[in-house]
């Protein structure tokens, strides 16, 4: 984990978000109704719906569409069923790839997400092919402009607060939890008066790999067809950013 960088792949891939976010918005109603229909429509006894709210909120999904996933997963009937698949596979120069659904069709999302890897350079592989190159990780991104405060400061406050590690480059302070501590550490630095840019539950490649740009476009174009399907939630490479 160490020494590892998001930032700089989240805001590279802002701007393609942006243009997609009628899909992220129906993506995250499914997530929001099944943490819900789960285990309760209350995100303050209900720890995972209280994460997939705050995805809802970094995403600016109107909280109308919130209430009203909420309100469909808790009303009387059975309603929708689905599943939490996770593929994992390798893209082009062996990136390690993994890709976490959630479905209503195992064959359809199955075949999509198979389609997807052969087609741009990649290959599907069994379950636990690359699962184990990855940690499971909580991570928080507070951004520098017009914090006044230095980088000694910072990490006492993160390590204070529950944090494994943190980065610092000019523009950002990344923190990284242990899952279990997540909620914990982002609550106490929020209390401390931090704005978090970012706040999530994540997979942490722990080695990265550097690609040329023909191999990182193709790697690219991979990851935007996965994203691009109804069923995948999220995609997680070893590229190195």
């Amino acid at each position: 984990m160490s020494g590892h960088s998001k930032w700089n792949n989240i805001q590279g891939r802002k701007n393609a978000q942006d243009a997609k976010r009628g899909k992220i918005f129906q993506k995250l109603s499914r997530e929001i109704y099944m943490a819900a229909k789960a285990s309760g429509p209350n995100p303050d006894d209900n720890p995972a719906l209280r994460l997939v709210m705050d995805k809802a909120k970094a995403a600016n999904m109107p909280n109308d569409n919130v209430e009203r996933a909420i309100k469909k997963a808790t009303s009387a009937g059975e309603g929708e069923n689905y599943d939490e698949i996770v593929y994992e596979g390798y893209g082009p120069g062996g990136v390690a790839i993994l890709v976490h659904t959630l479905t209503d069709n195992r064959n359809r999302t199955a075949t999509n997400v198979r389609v997807a890897f052969t087609r741009n350079g990649g290959n599907l592989g069994e379950t636990g092919s690359v699962s184990y190159m990855f940690d499971r990780k909580g991570y928080i991104a507070i951004e520098r402009a017009g914090l006044a405060v230095d980088e000694d400061t910072m990490l006492e406050d993160v390590i204070e607060a529950g944090a494994e590690d943190m980065l610092t480059s000019p523009e950002v302070f990344e923190i990284y939890t242990a899952p279990e501590d997540f909620t914990t550490v982002r609550d106490q630095l929020e209390q401390d008066g931090f704005k978090l840019a970012q706040a999530e539950l994540t997979m942490v490649p722990q080695t990265t790999v550097v690609l040329d740009d023909d191999q990182k476009a193709q790697l690219e174009q991979l990851v935007d067809k996965l994203e691009d399907d109804d069923d995948v939630s999220d995609v997680y490479t070893s590229l190195e950013d």
